[in-house]
């Protein structure tokens, strides 16, 4: 059985062919038009190639956004000019099939969940750390949609009272504390710390800037200034972690997005800030933390493998 899954990025469009087993058979990519209706039949021409040289059951579709309940209207998205946009609608009618619709987030989850670091649990909460911090949570095997359909924005739980100013309005929000845009703010602070900043203060001076990759580097390099930005920000998502335990049970947290490159060196700070937030203190159980490991594939093979049902 062969499904479609398309991944509705803010530059870039990647679709593909992908089979029960989340494997890609066939892939095409190509960059985000401004404007959307060009968007949407920038999907339909990519459906009707692979439906030419593909027998394919179910069309998936992914996007960055806040969906209603029902998975068929785009309520708001970061990136497009989408405001209580009846998108399911508009792709069927030129489609010609019916089409699943999910949050981006939620379907990158849905296929570390089902192929990737989340195999084998029932319970499963991910966490993807990129300009934002991303979430999707898998509860006895069901992908949570919530109320209204907004559940698992984890990047918008409140961290600090009355902190940082988050894009969505809040003040406080993890993904000021927690994301790669937040590692990069710590480092730049850092930078002009006379005792840890000597590495992130000369990429400074040399670039005029503190790139997120300079500041991987120099983590992997064992910089103490590079590596206290990191201990800032993996201990405020293990703090977090922590609480989401108490909420939600997972048997394991899925980290992914650029900063979980880092591997190891993230994961271990996180998980000490982890234990030391777990209600019950040693008595607790705490649950796994693991890496992601299906990159930028896992919305297109999360969104293919929803739209068959499974």
């Amino acid at each position: 059985m062969l499904n479609i899954g398309i991944d509705i990025g803010g530059t870039k469009i990647a679709g593909g062919v992908v089979s029960a087993d989340g494997t890609i058979v066939d892939r095409i990519r190509v960059d985000t038009p401004a404007d959307t209706d060009a968007l949407a039949d920038a999907v339909a021409d990519m459906v009707r190639h692979f439906r030419a040289s593909h027998e394919v059951t179910a069309v998936g579709v992914a996007a960055a956004g806040f969906l209603d309940r029902t998975r068929s209207i785009m309520r708001h998205a970061p990136n497009i000019d989408w405001v209580e946009h009846p998108l399911r609608a508009e792709l069927e009618v030129r489609v010609g099939v019916a089409v699943v619709l999910e949050n981006d987030a939620n379907a990158a989850g849905w296929a570390e969940y089902r192929f990737g670091a989340g195999r084998g649990s029932s319970n499963m909460v991910m966490l993807t750390l990129g300009t934002g911090v991303g979430g999707a949570v898998i509860i006895d095997g069901q992908l949570l949609i919530g109320g209204r359909g907004a559940a698992g924005e984890l990047g918008h739980v409140r961290f600090e009272r009355g902190g940082r100013l988050c894009g969505c309005g809040l003040q406080g929000c993890l993904e000021q504390y927690a994301s790669g845009r937040a590692l990069q703010r710590e480092a730049i602070a850092i930078a002009d710390d006379p005792e840890l900043g000597a590495g992130l203060a000369q990429v400074r001076d040399e670039h005029g800037s503190i790139p997120g990759d300079a500041i991987s580097r120099l983590i992997l390099a064992d910089d103490p200034g590079a590596l206290a930005a990191l201990h800032r920000v993996a201990t405020a998502l293990g703090e977090t972690a922590g609480g989401f335990q108490a909420t939600l049970d997972p048997e394991i947290f899925v980290i992914g997005g650029g900063v979980a490159q880092l591997g190891e060196t993230l994961l271990a700070p996180v998980r000490t800030a982890y234990r030391g937030a777990l209600p019950g203190g040693e008595n607790a159980a705490p649950a796994d933390f693991a890496i992601a490991t299906l990159g930028n594939d896992a919305g297109l093979i999360g969104v293919a493998d929803l739209a068959g049902g499974r």
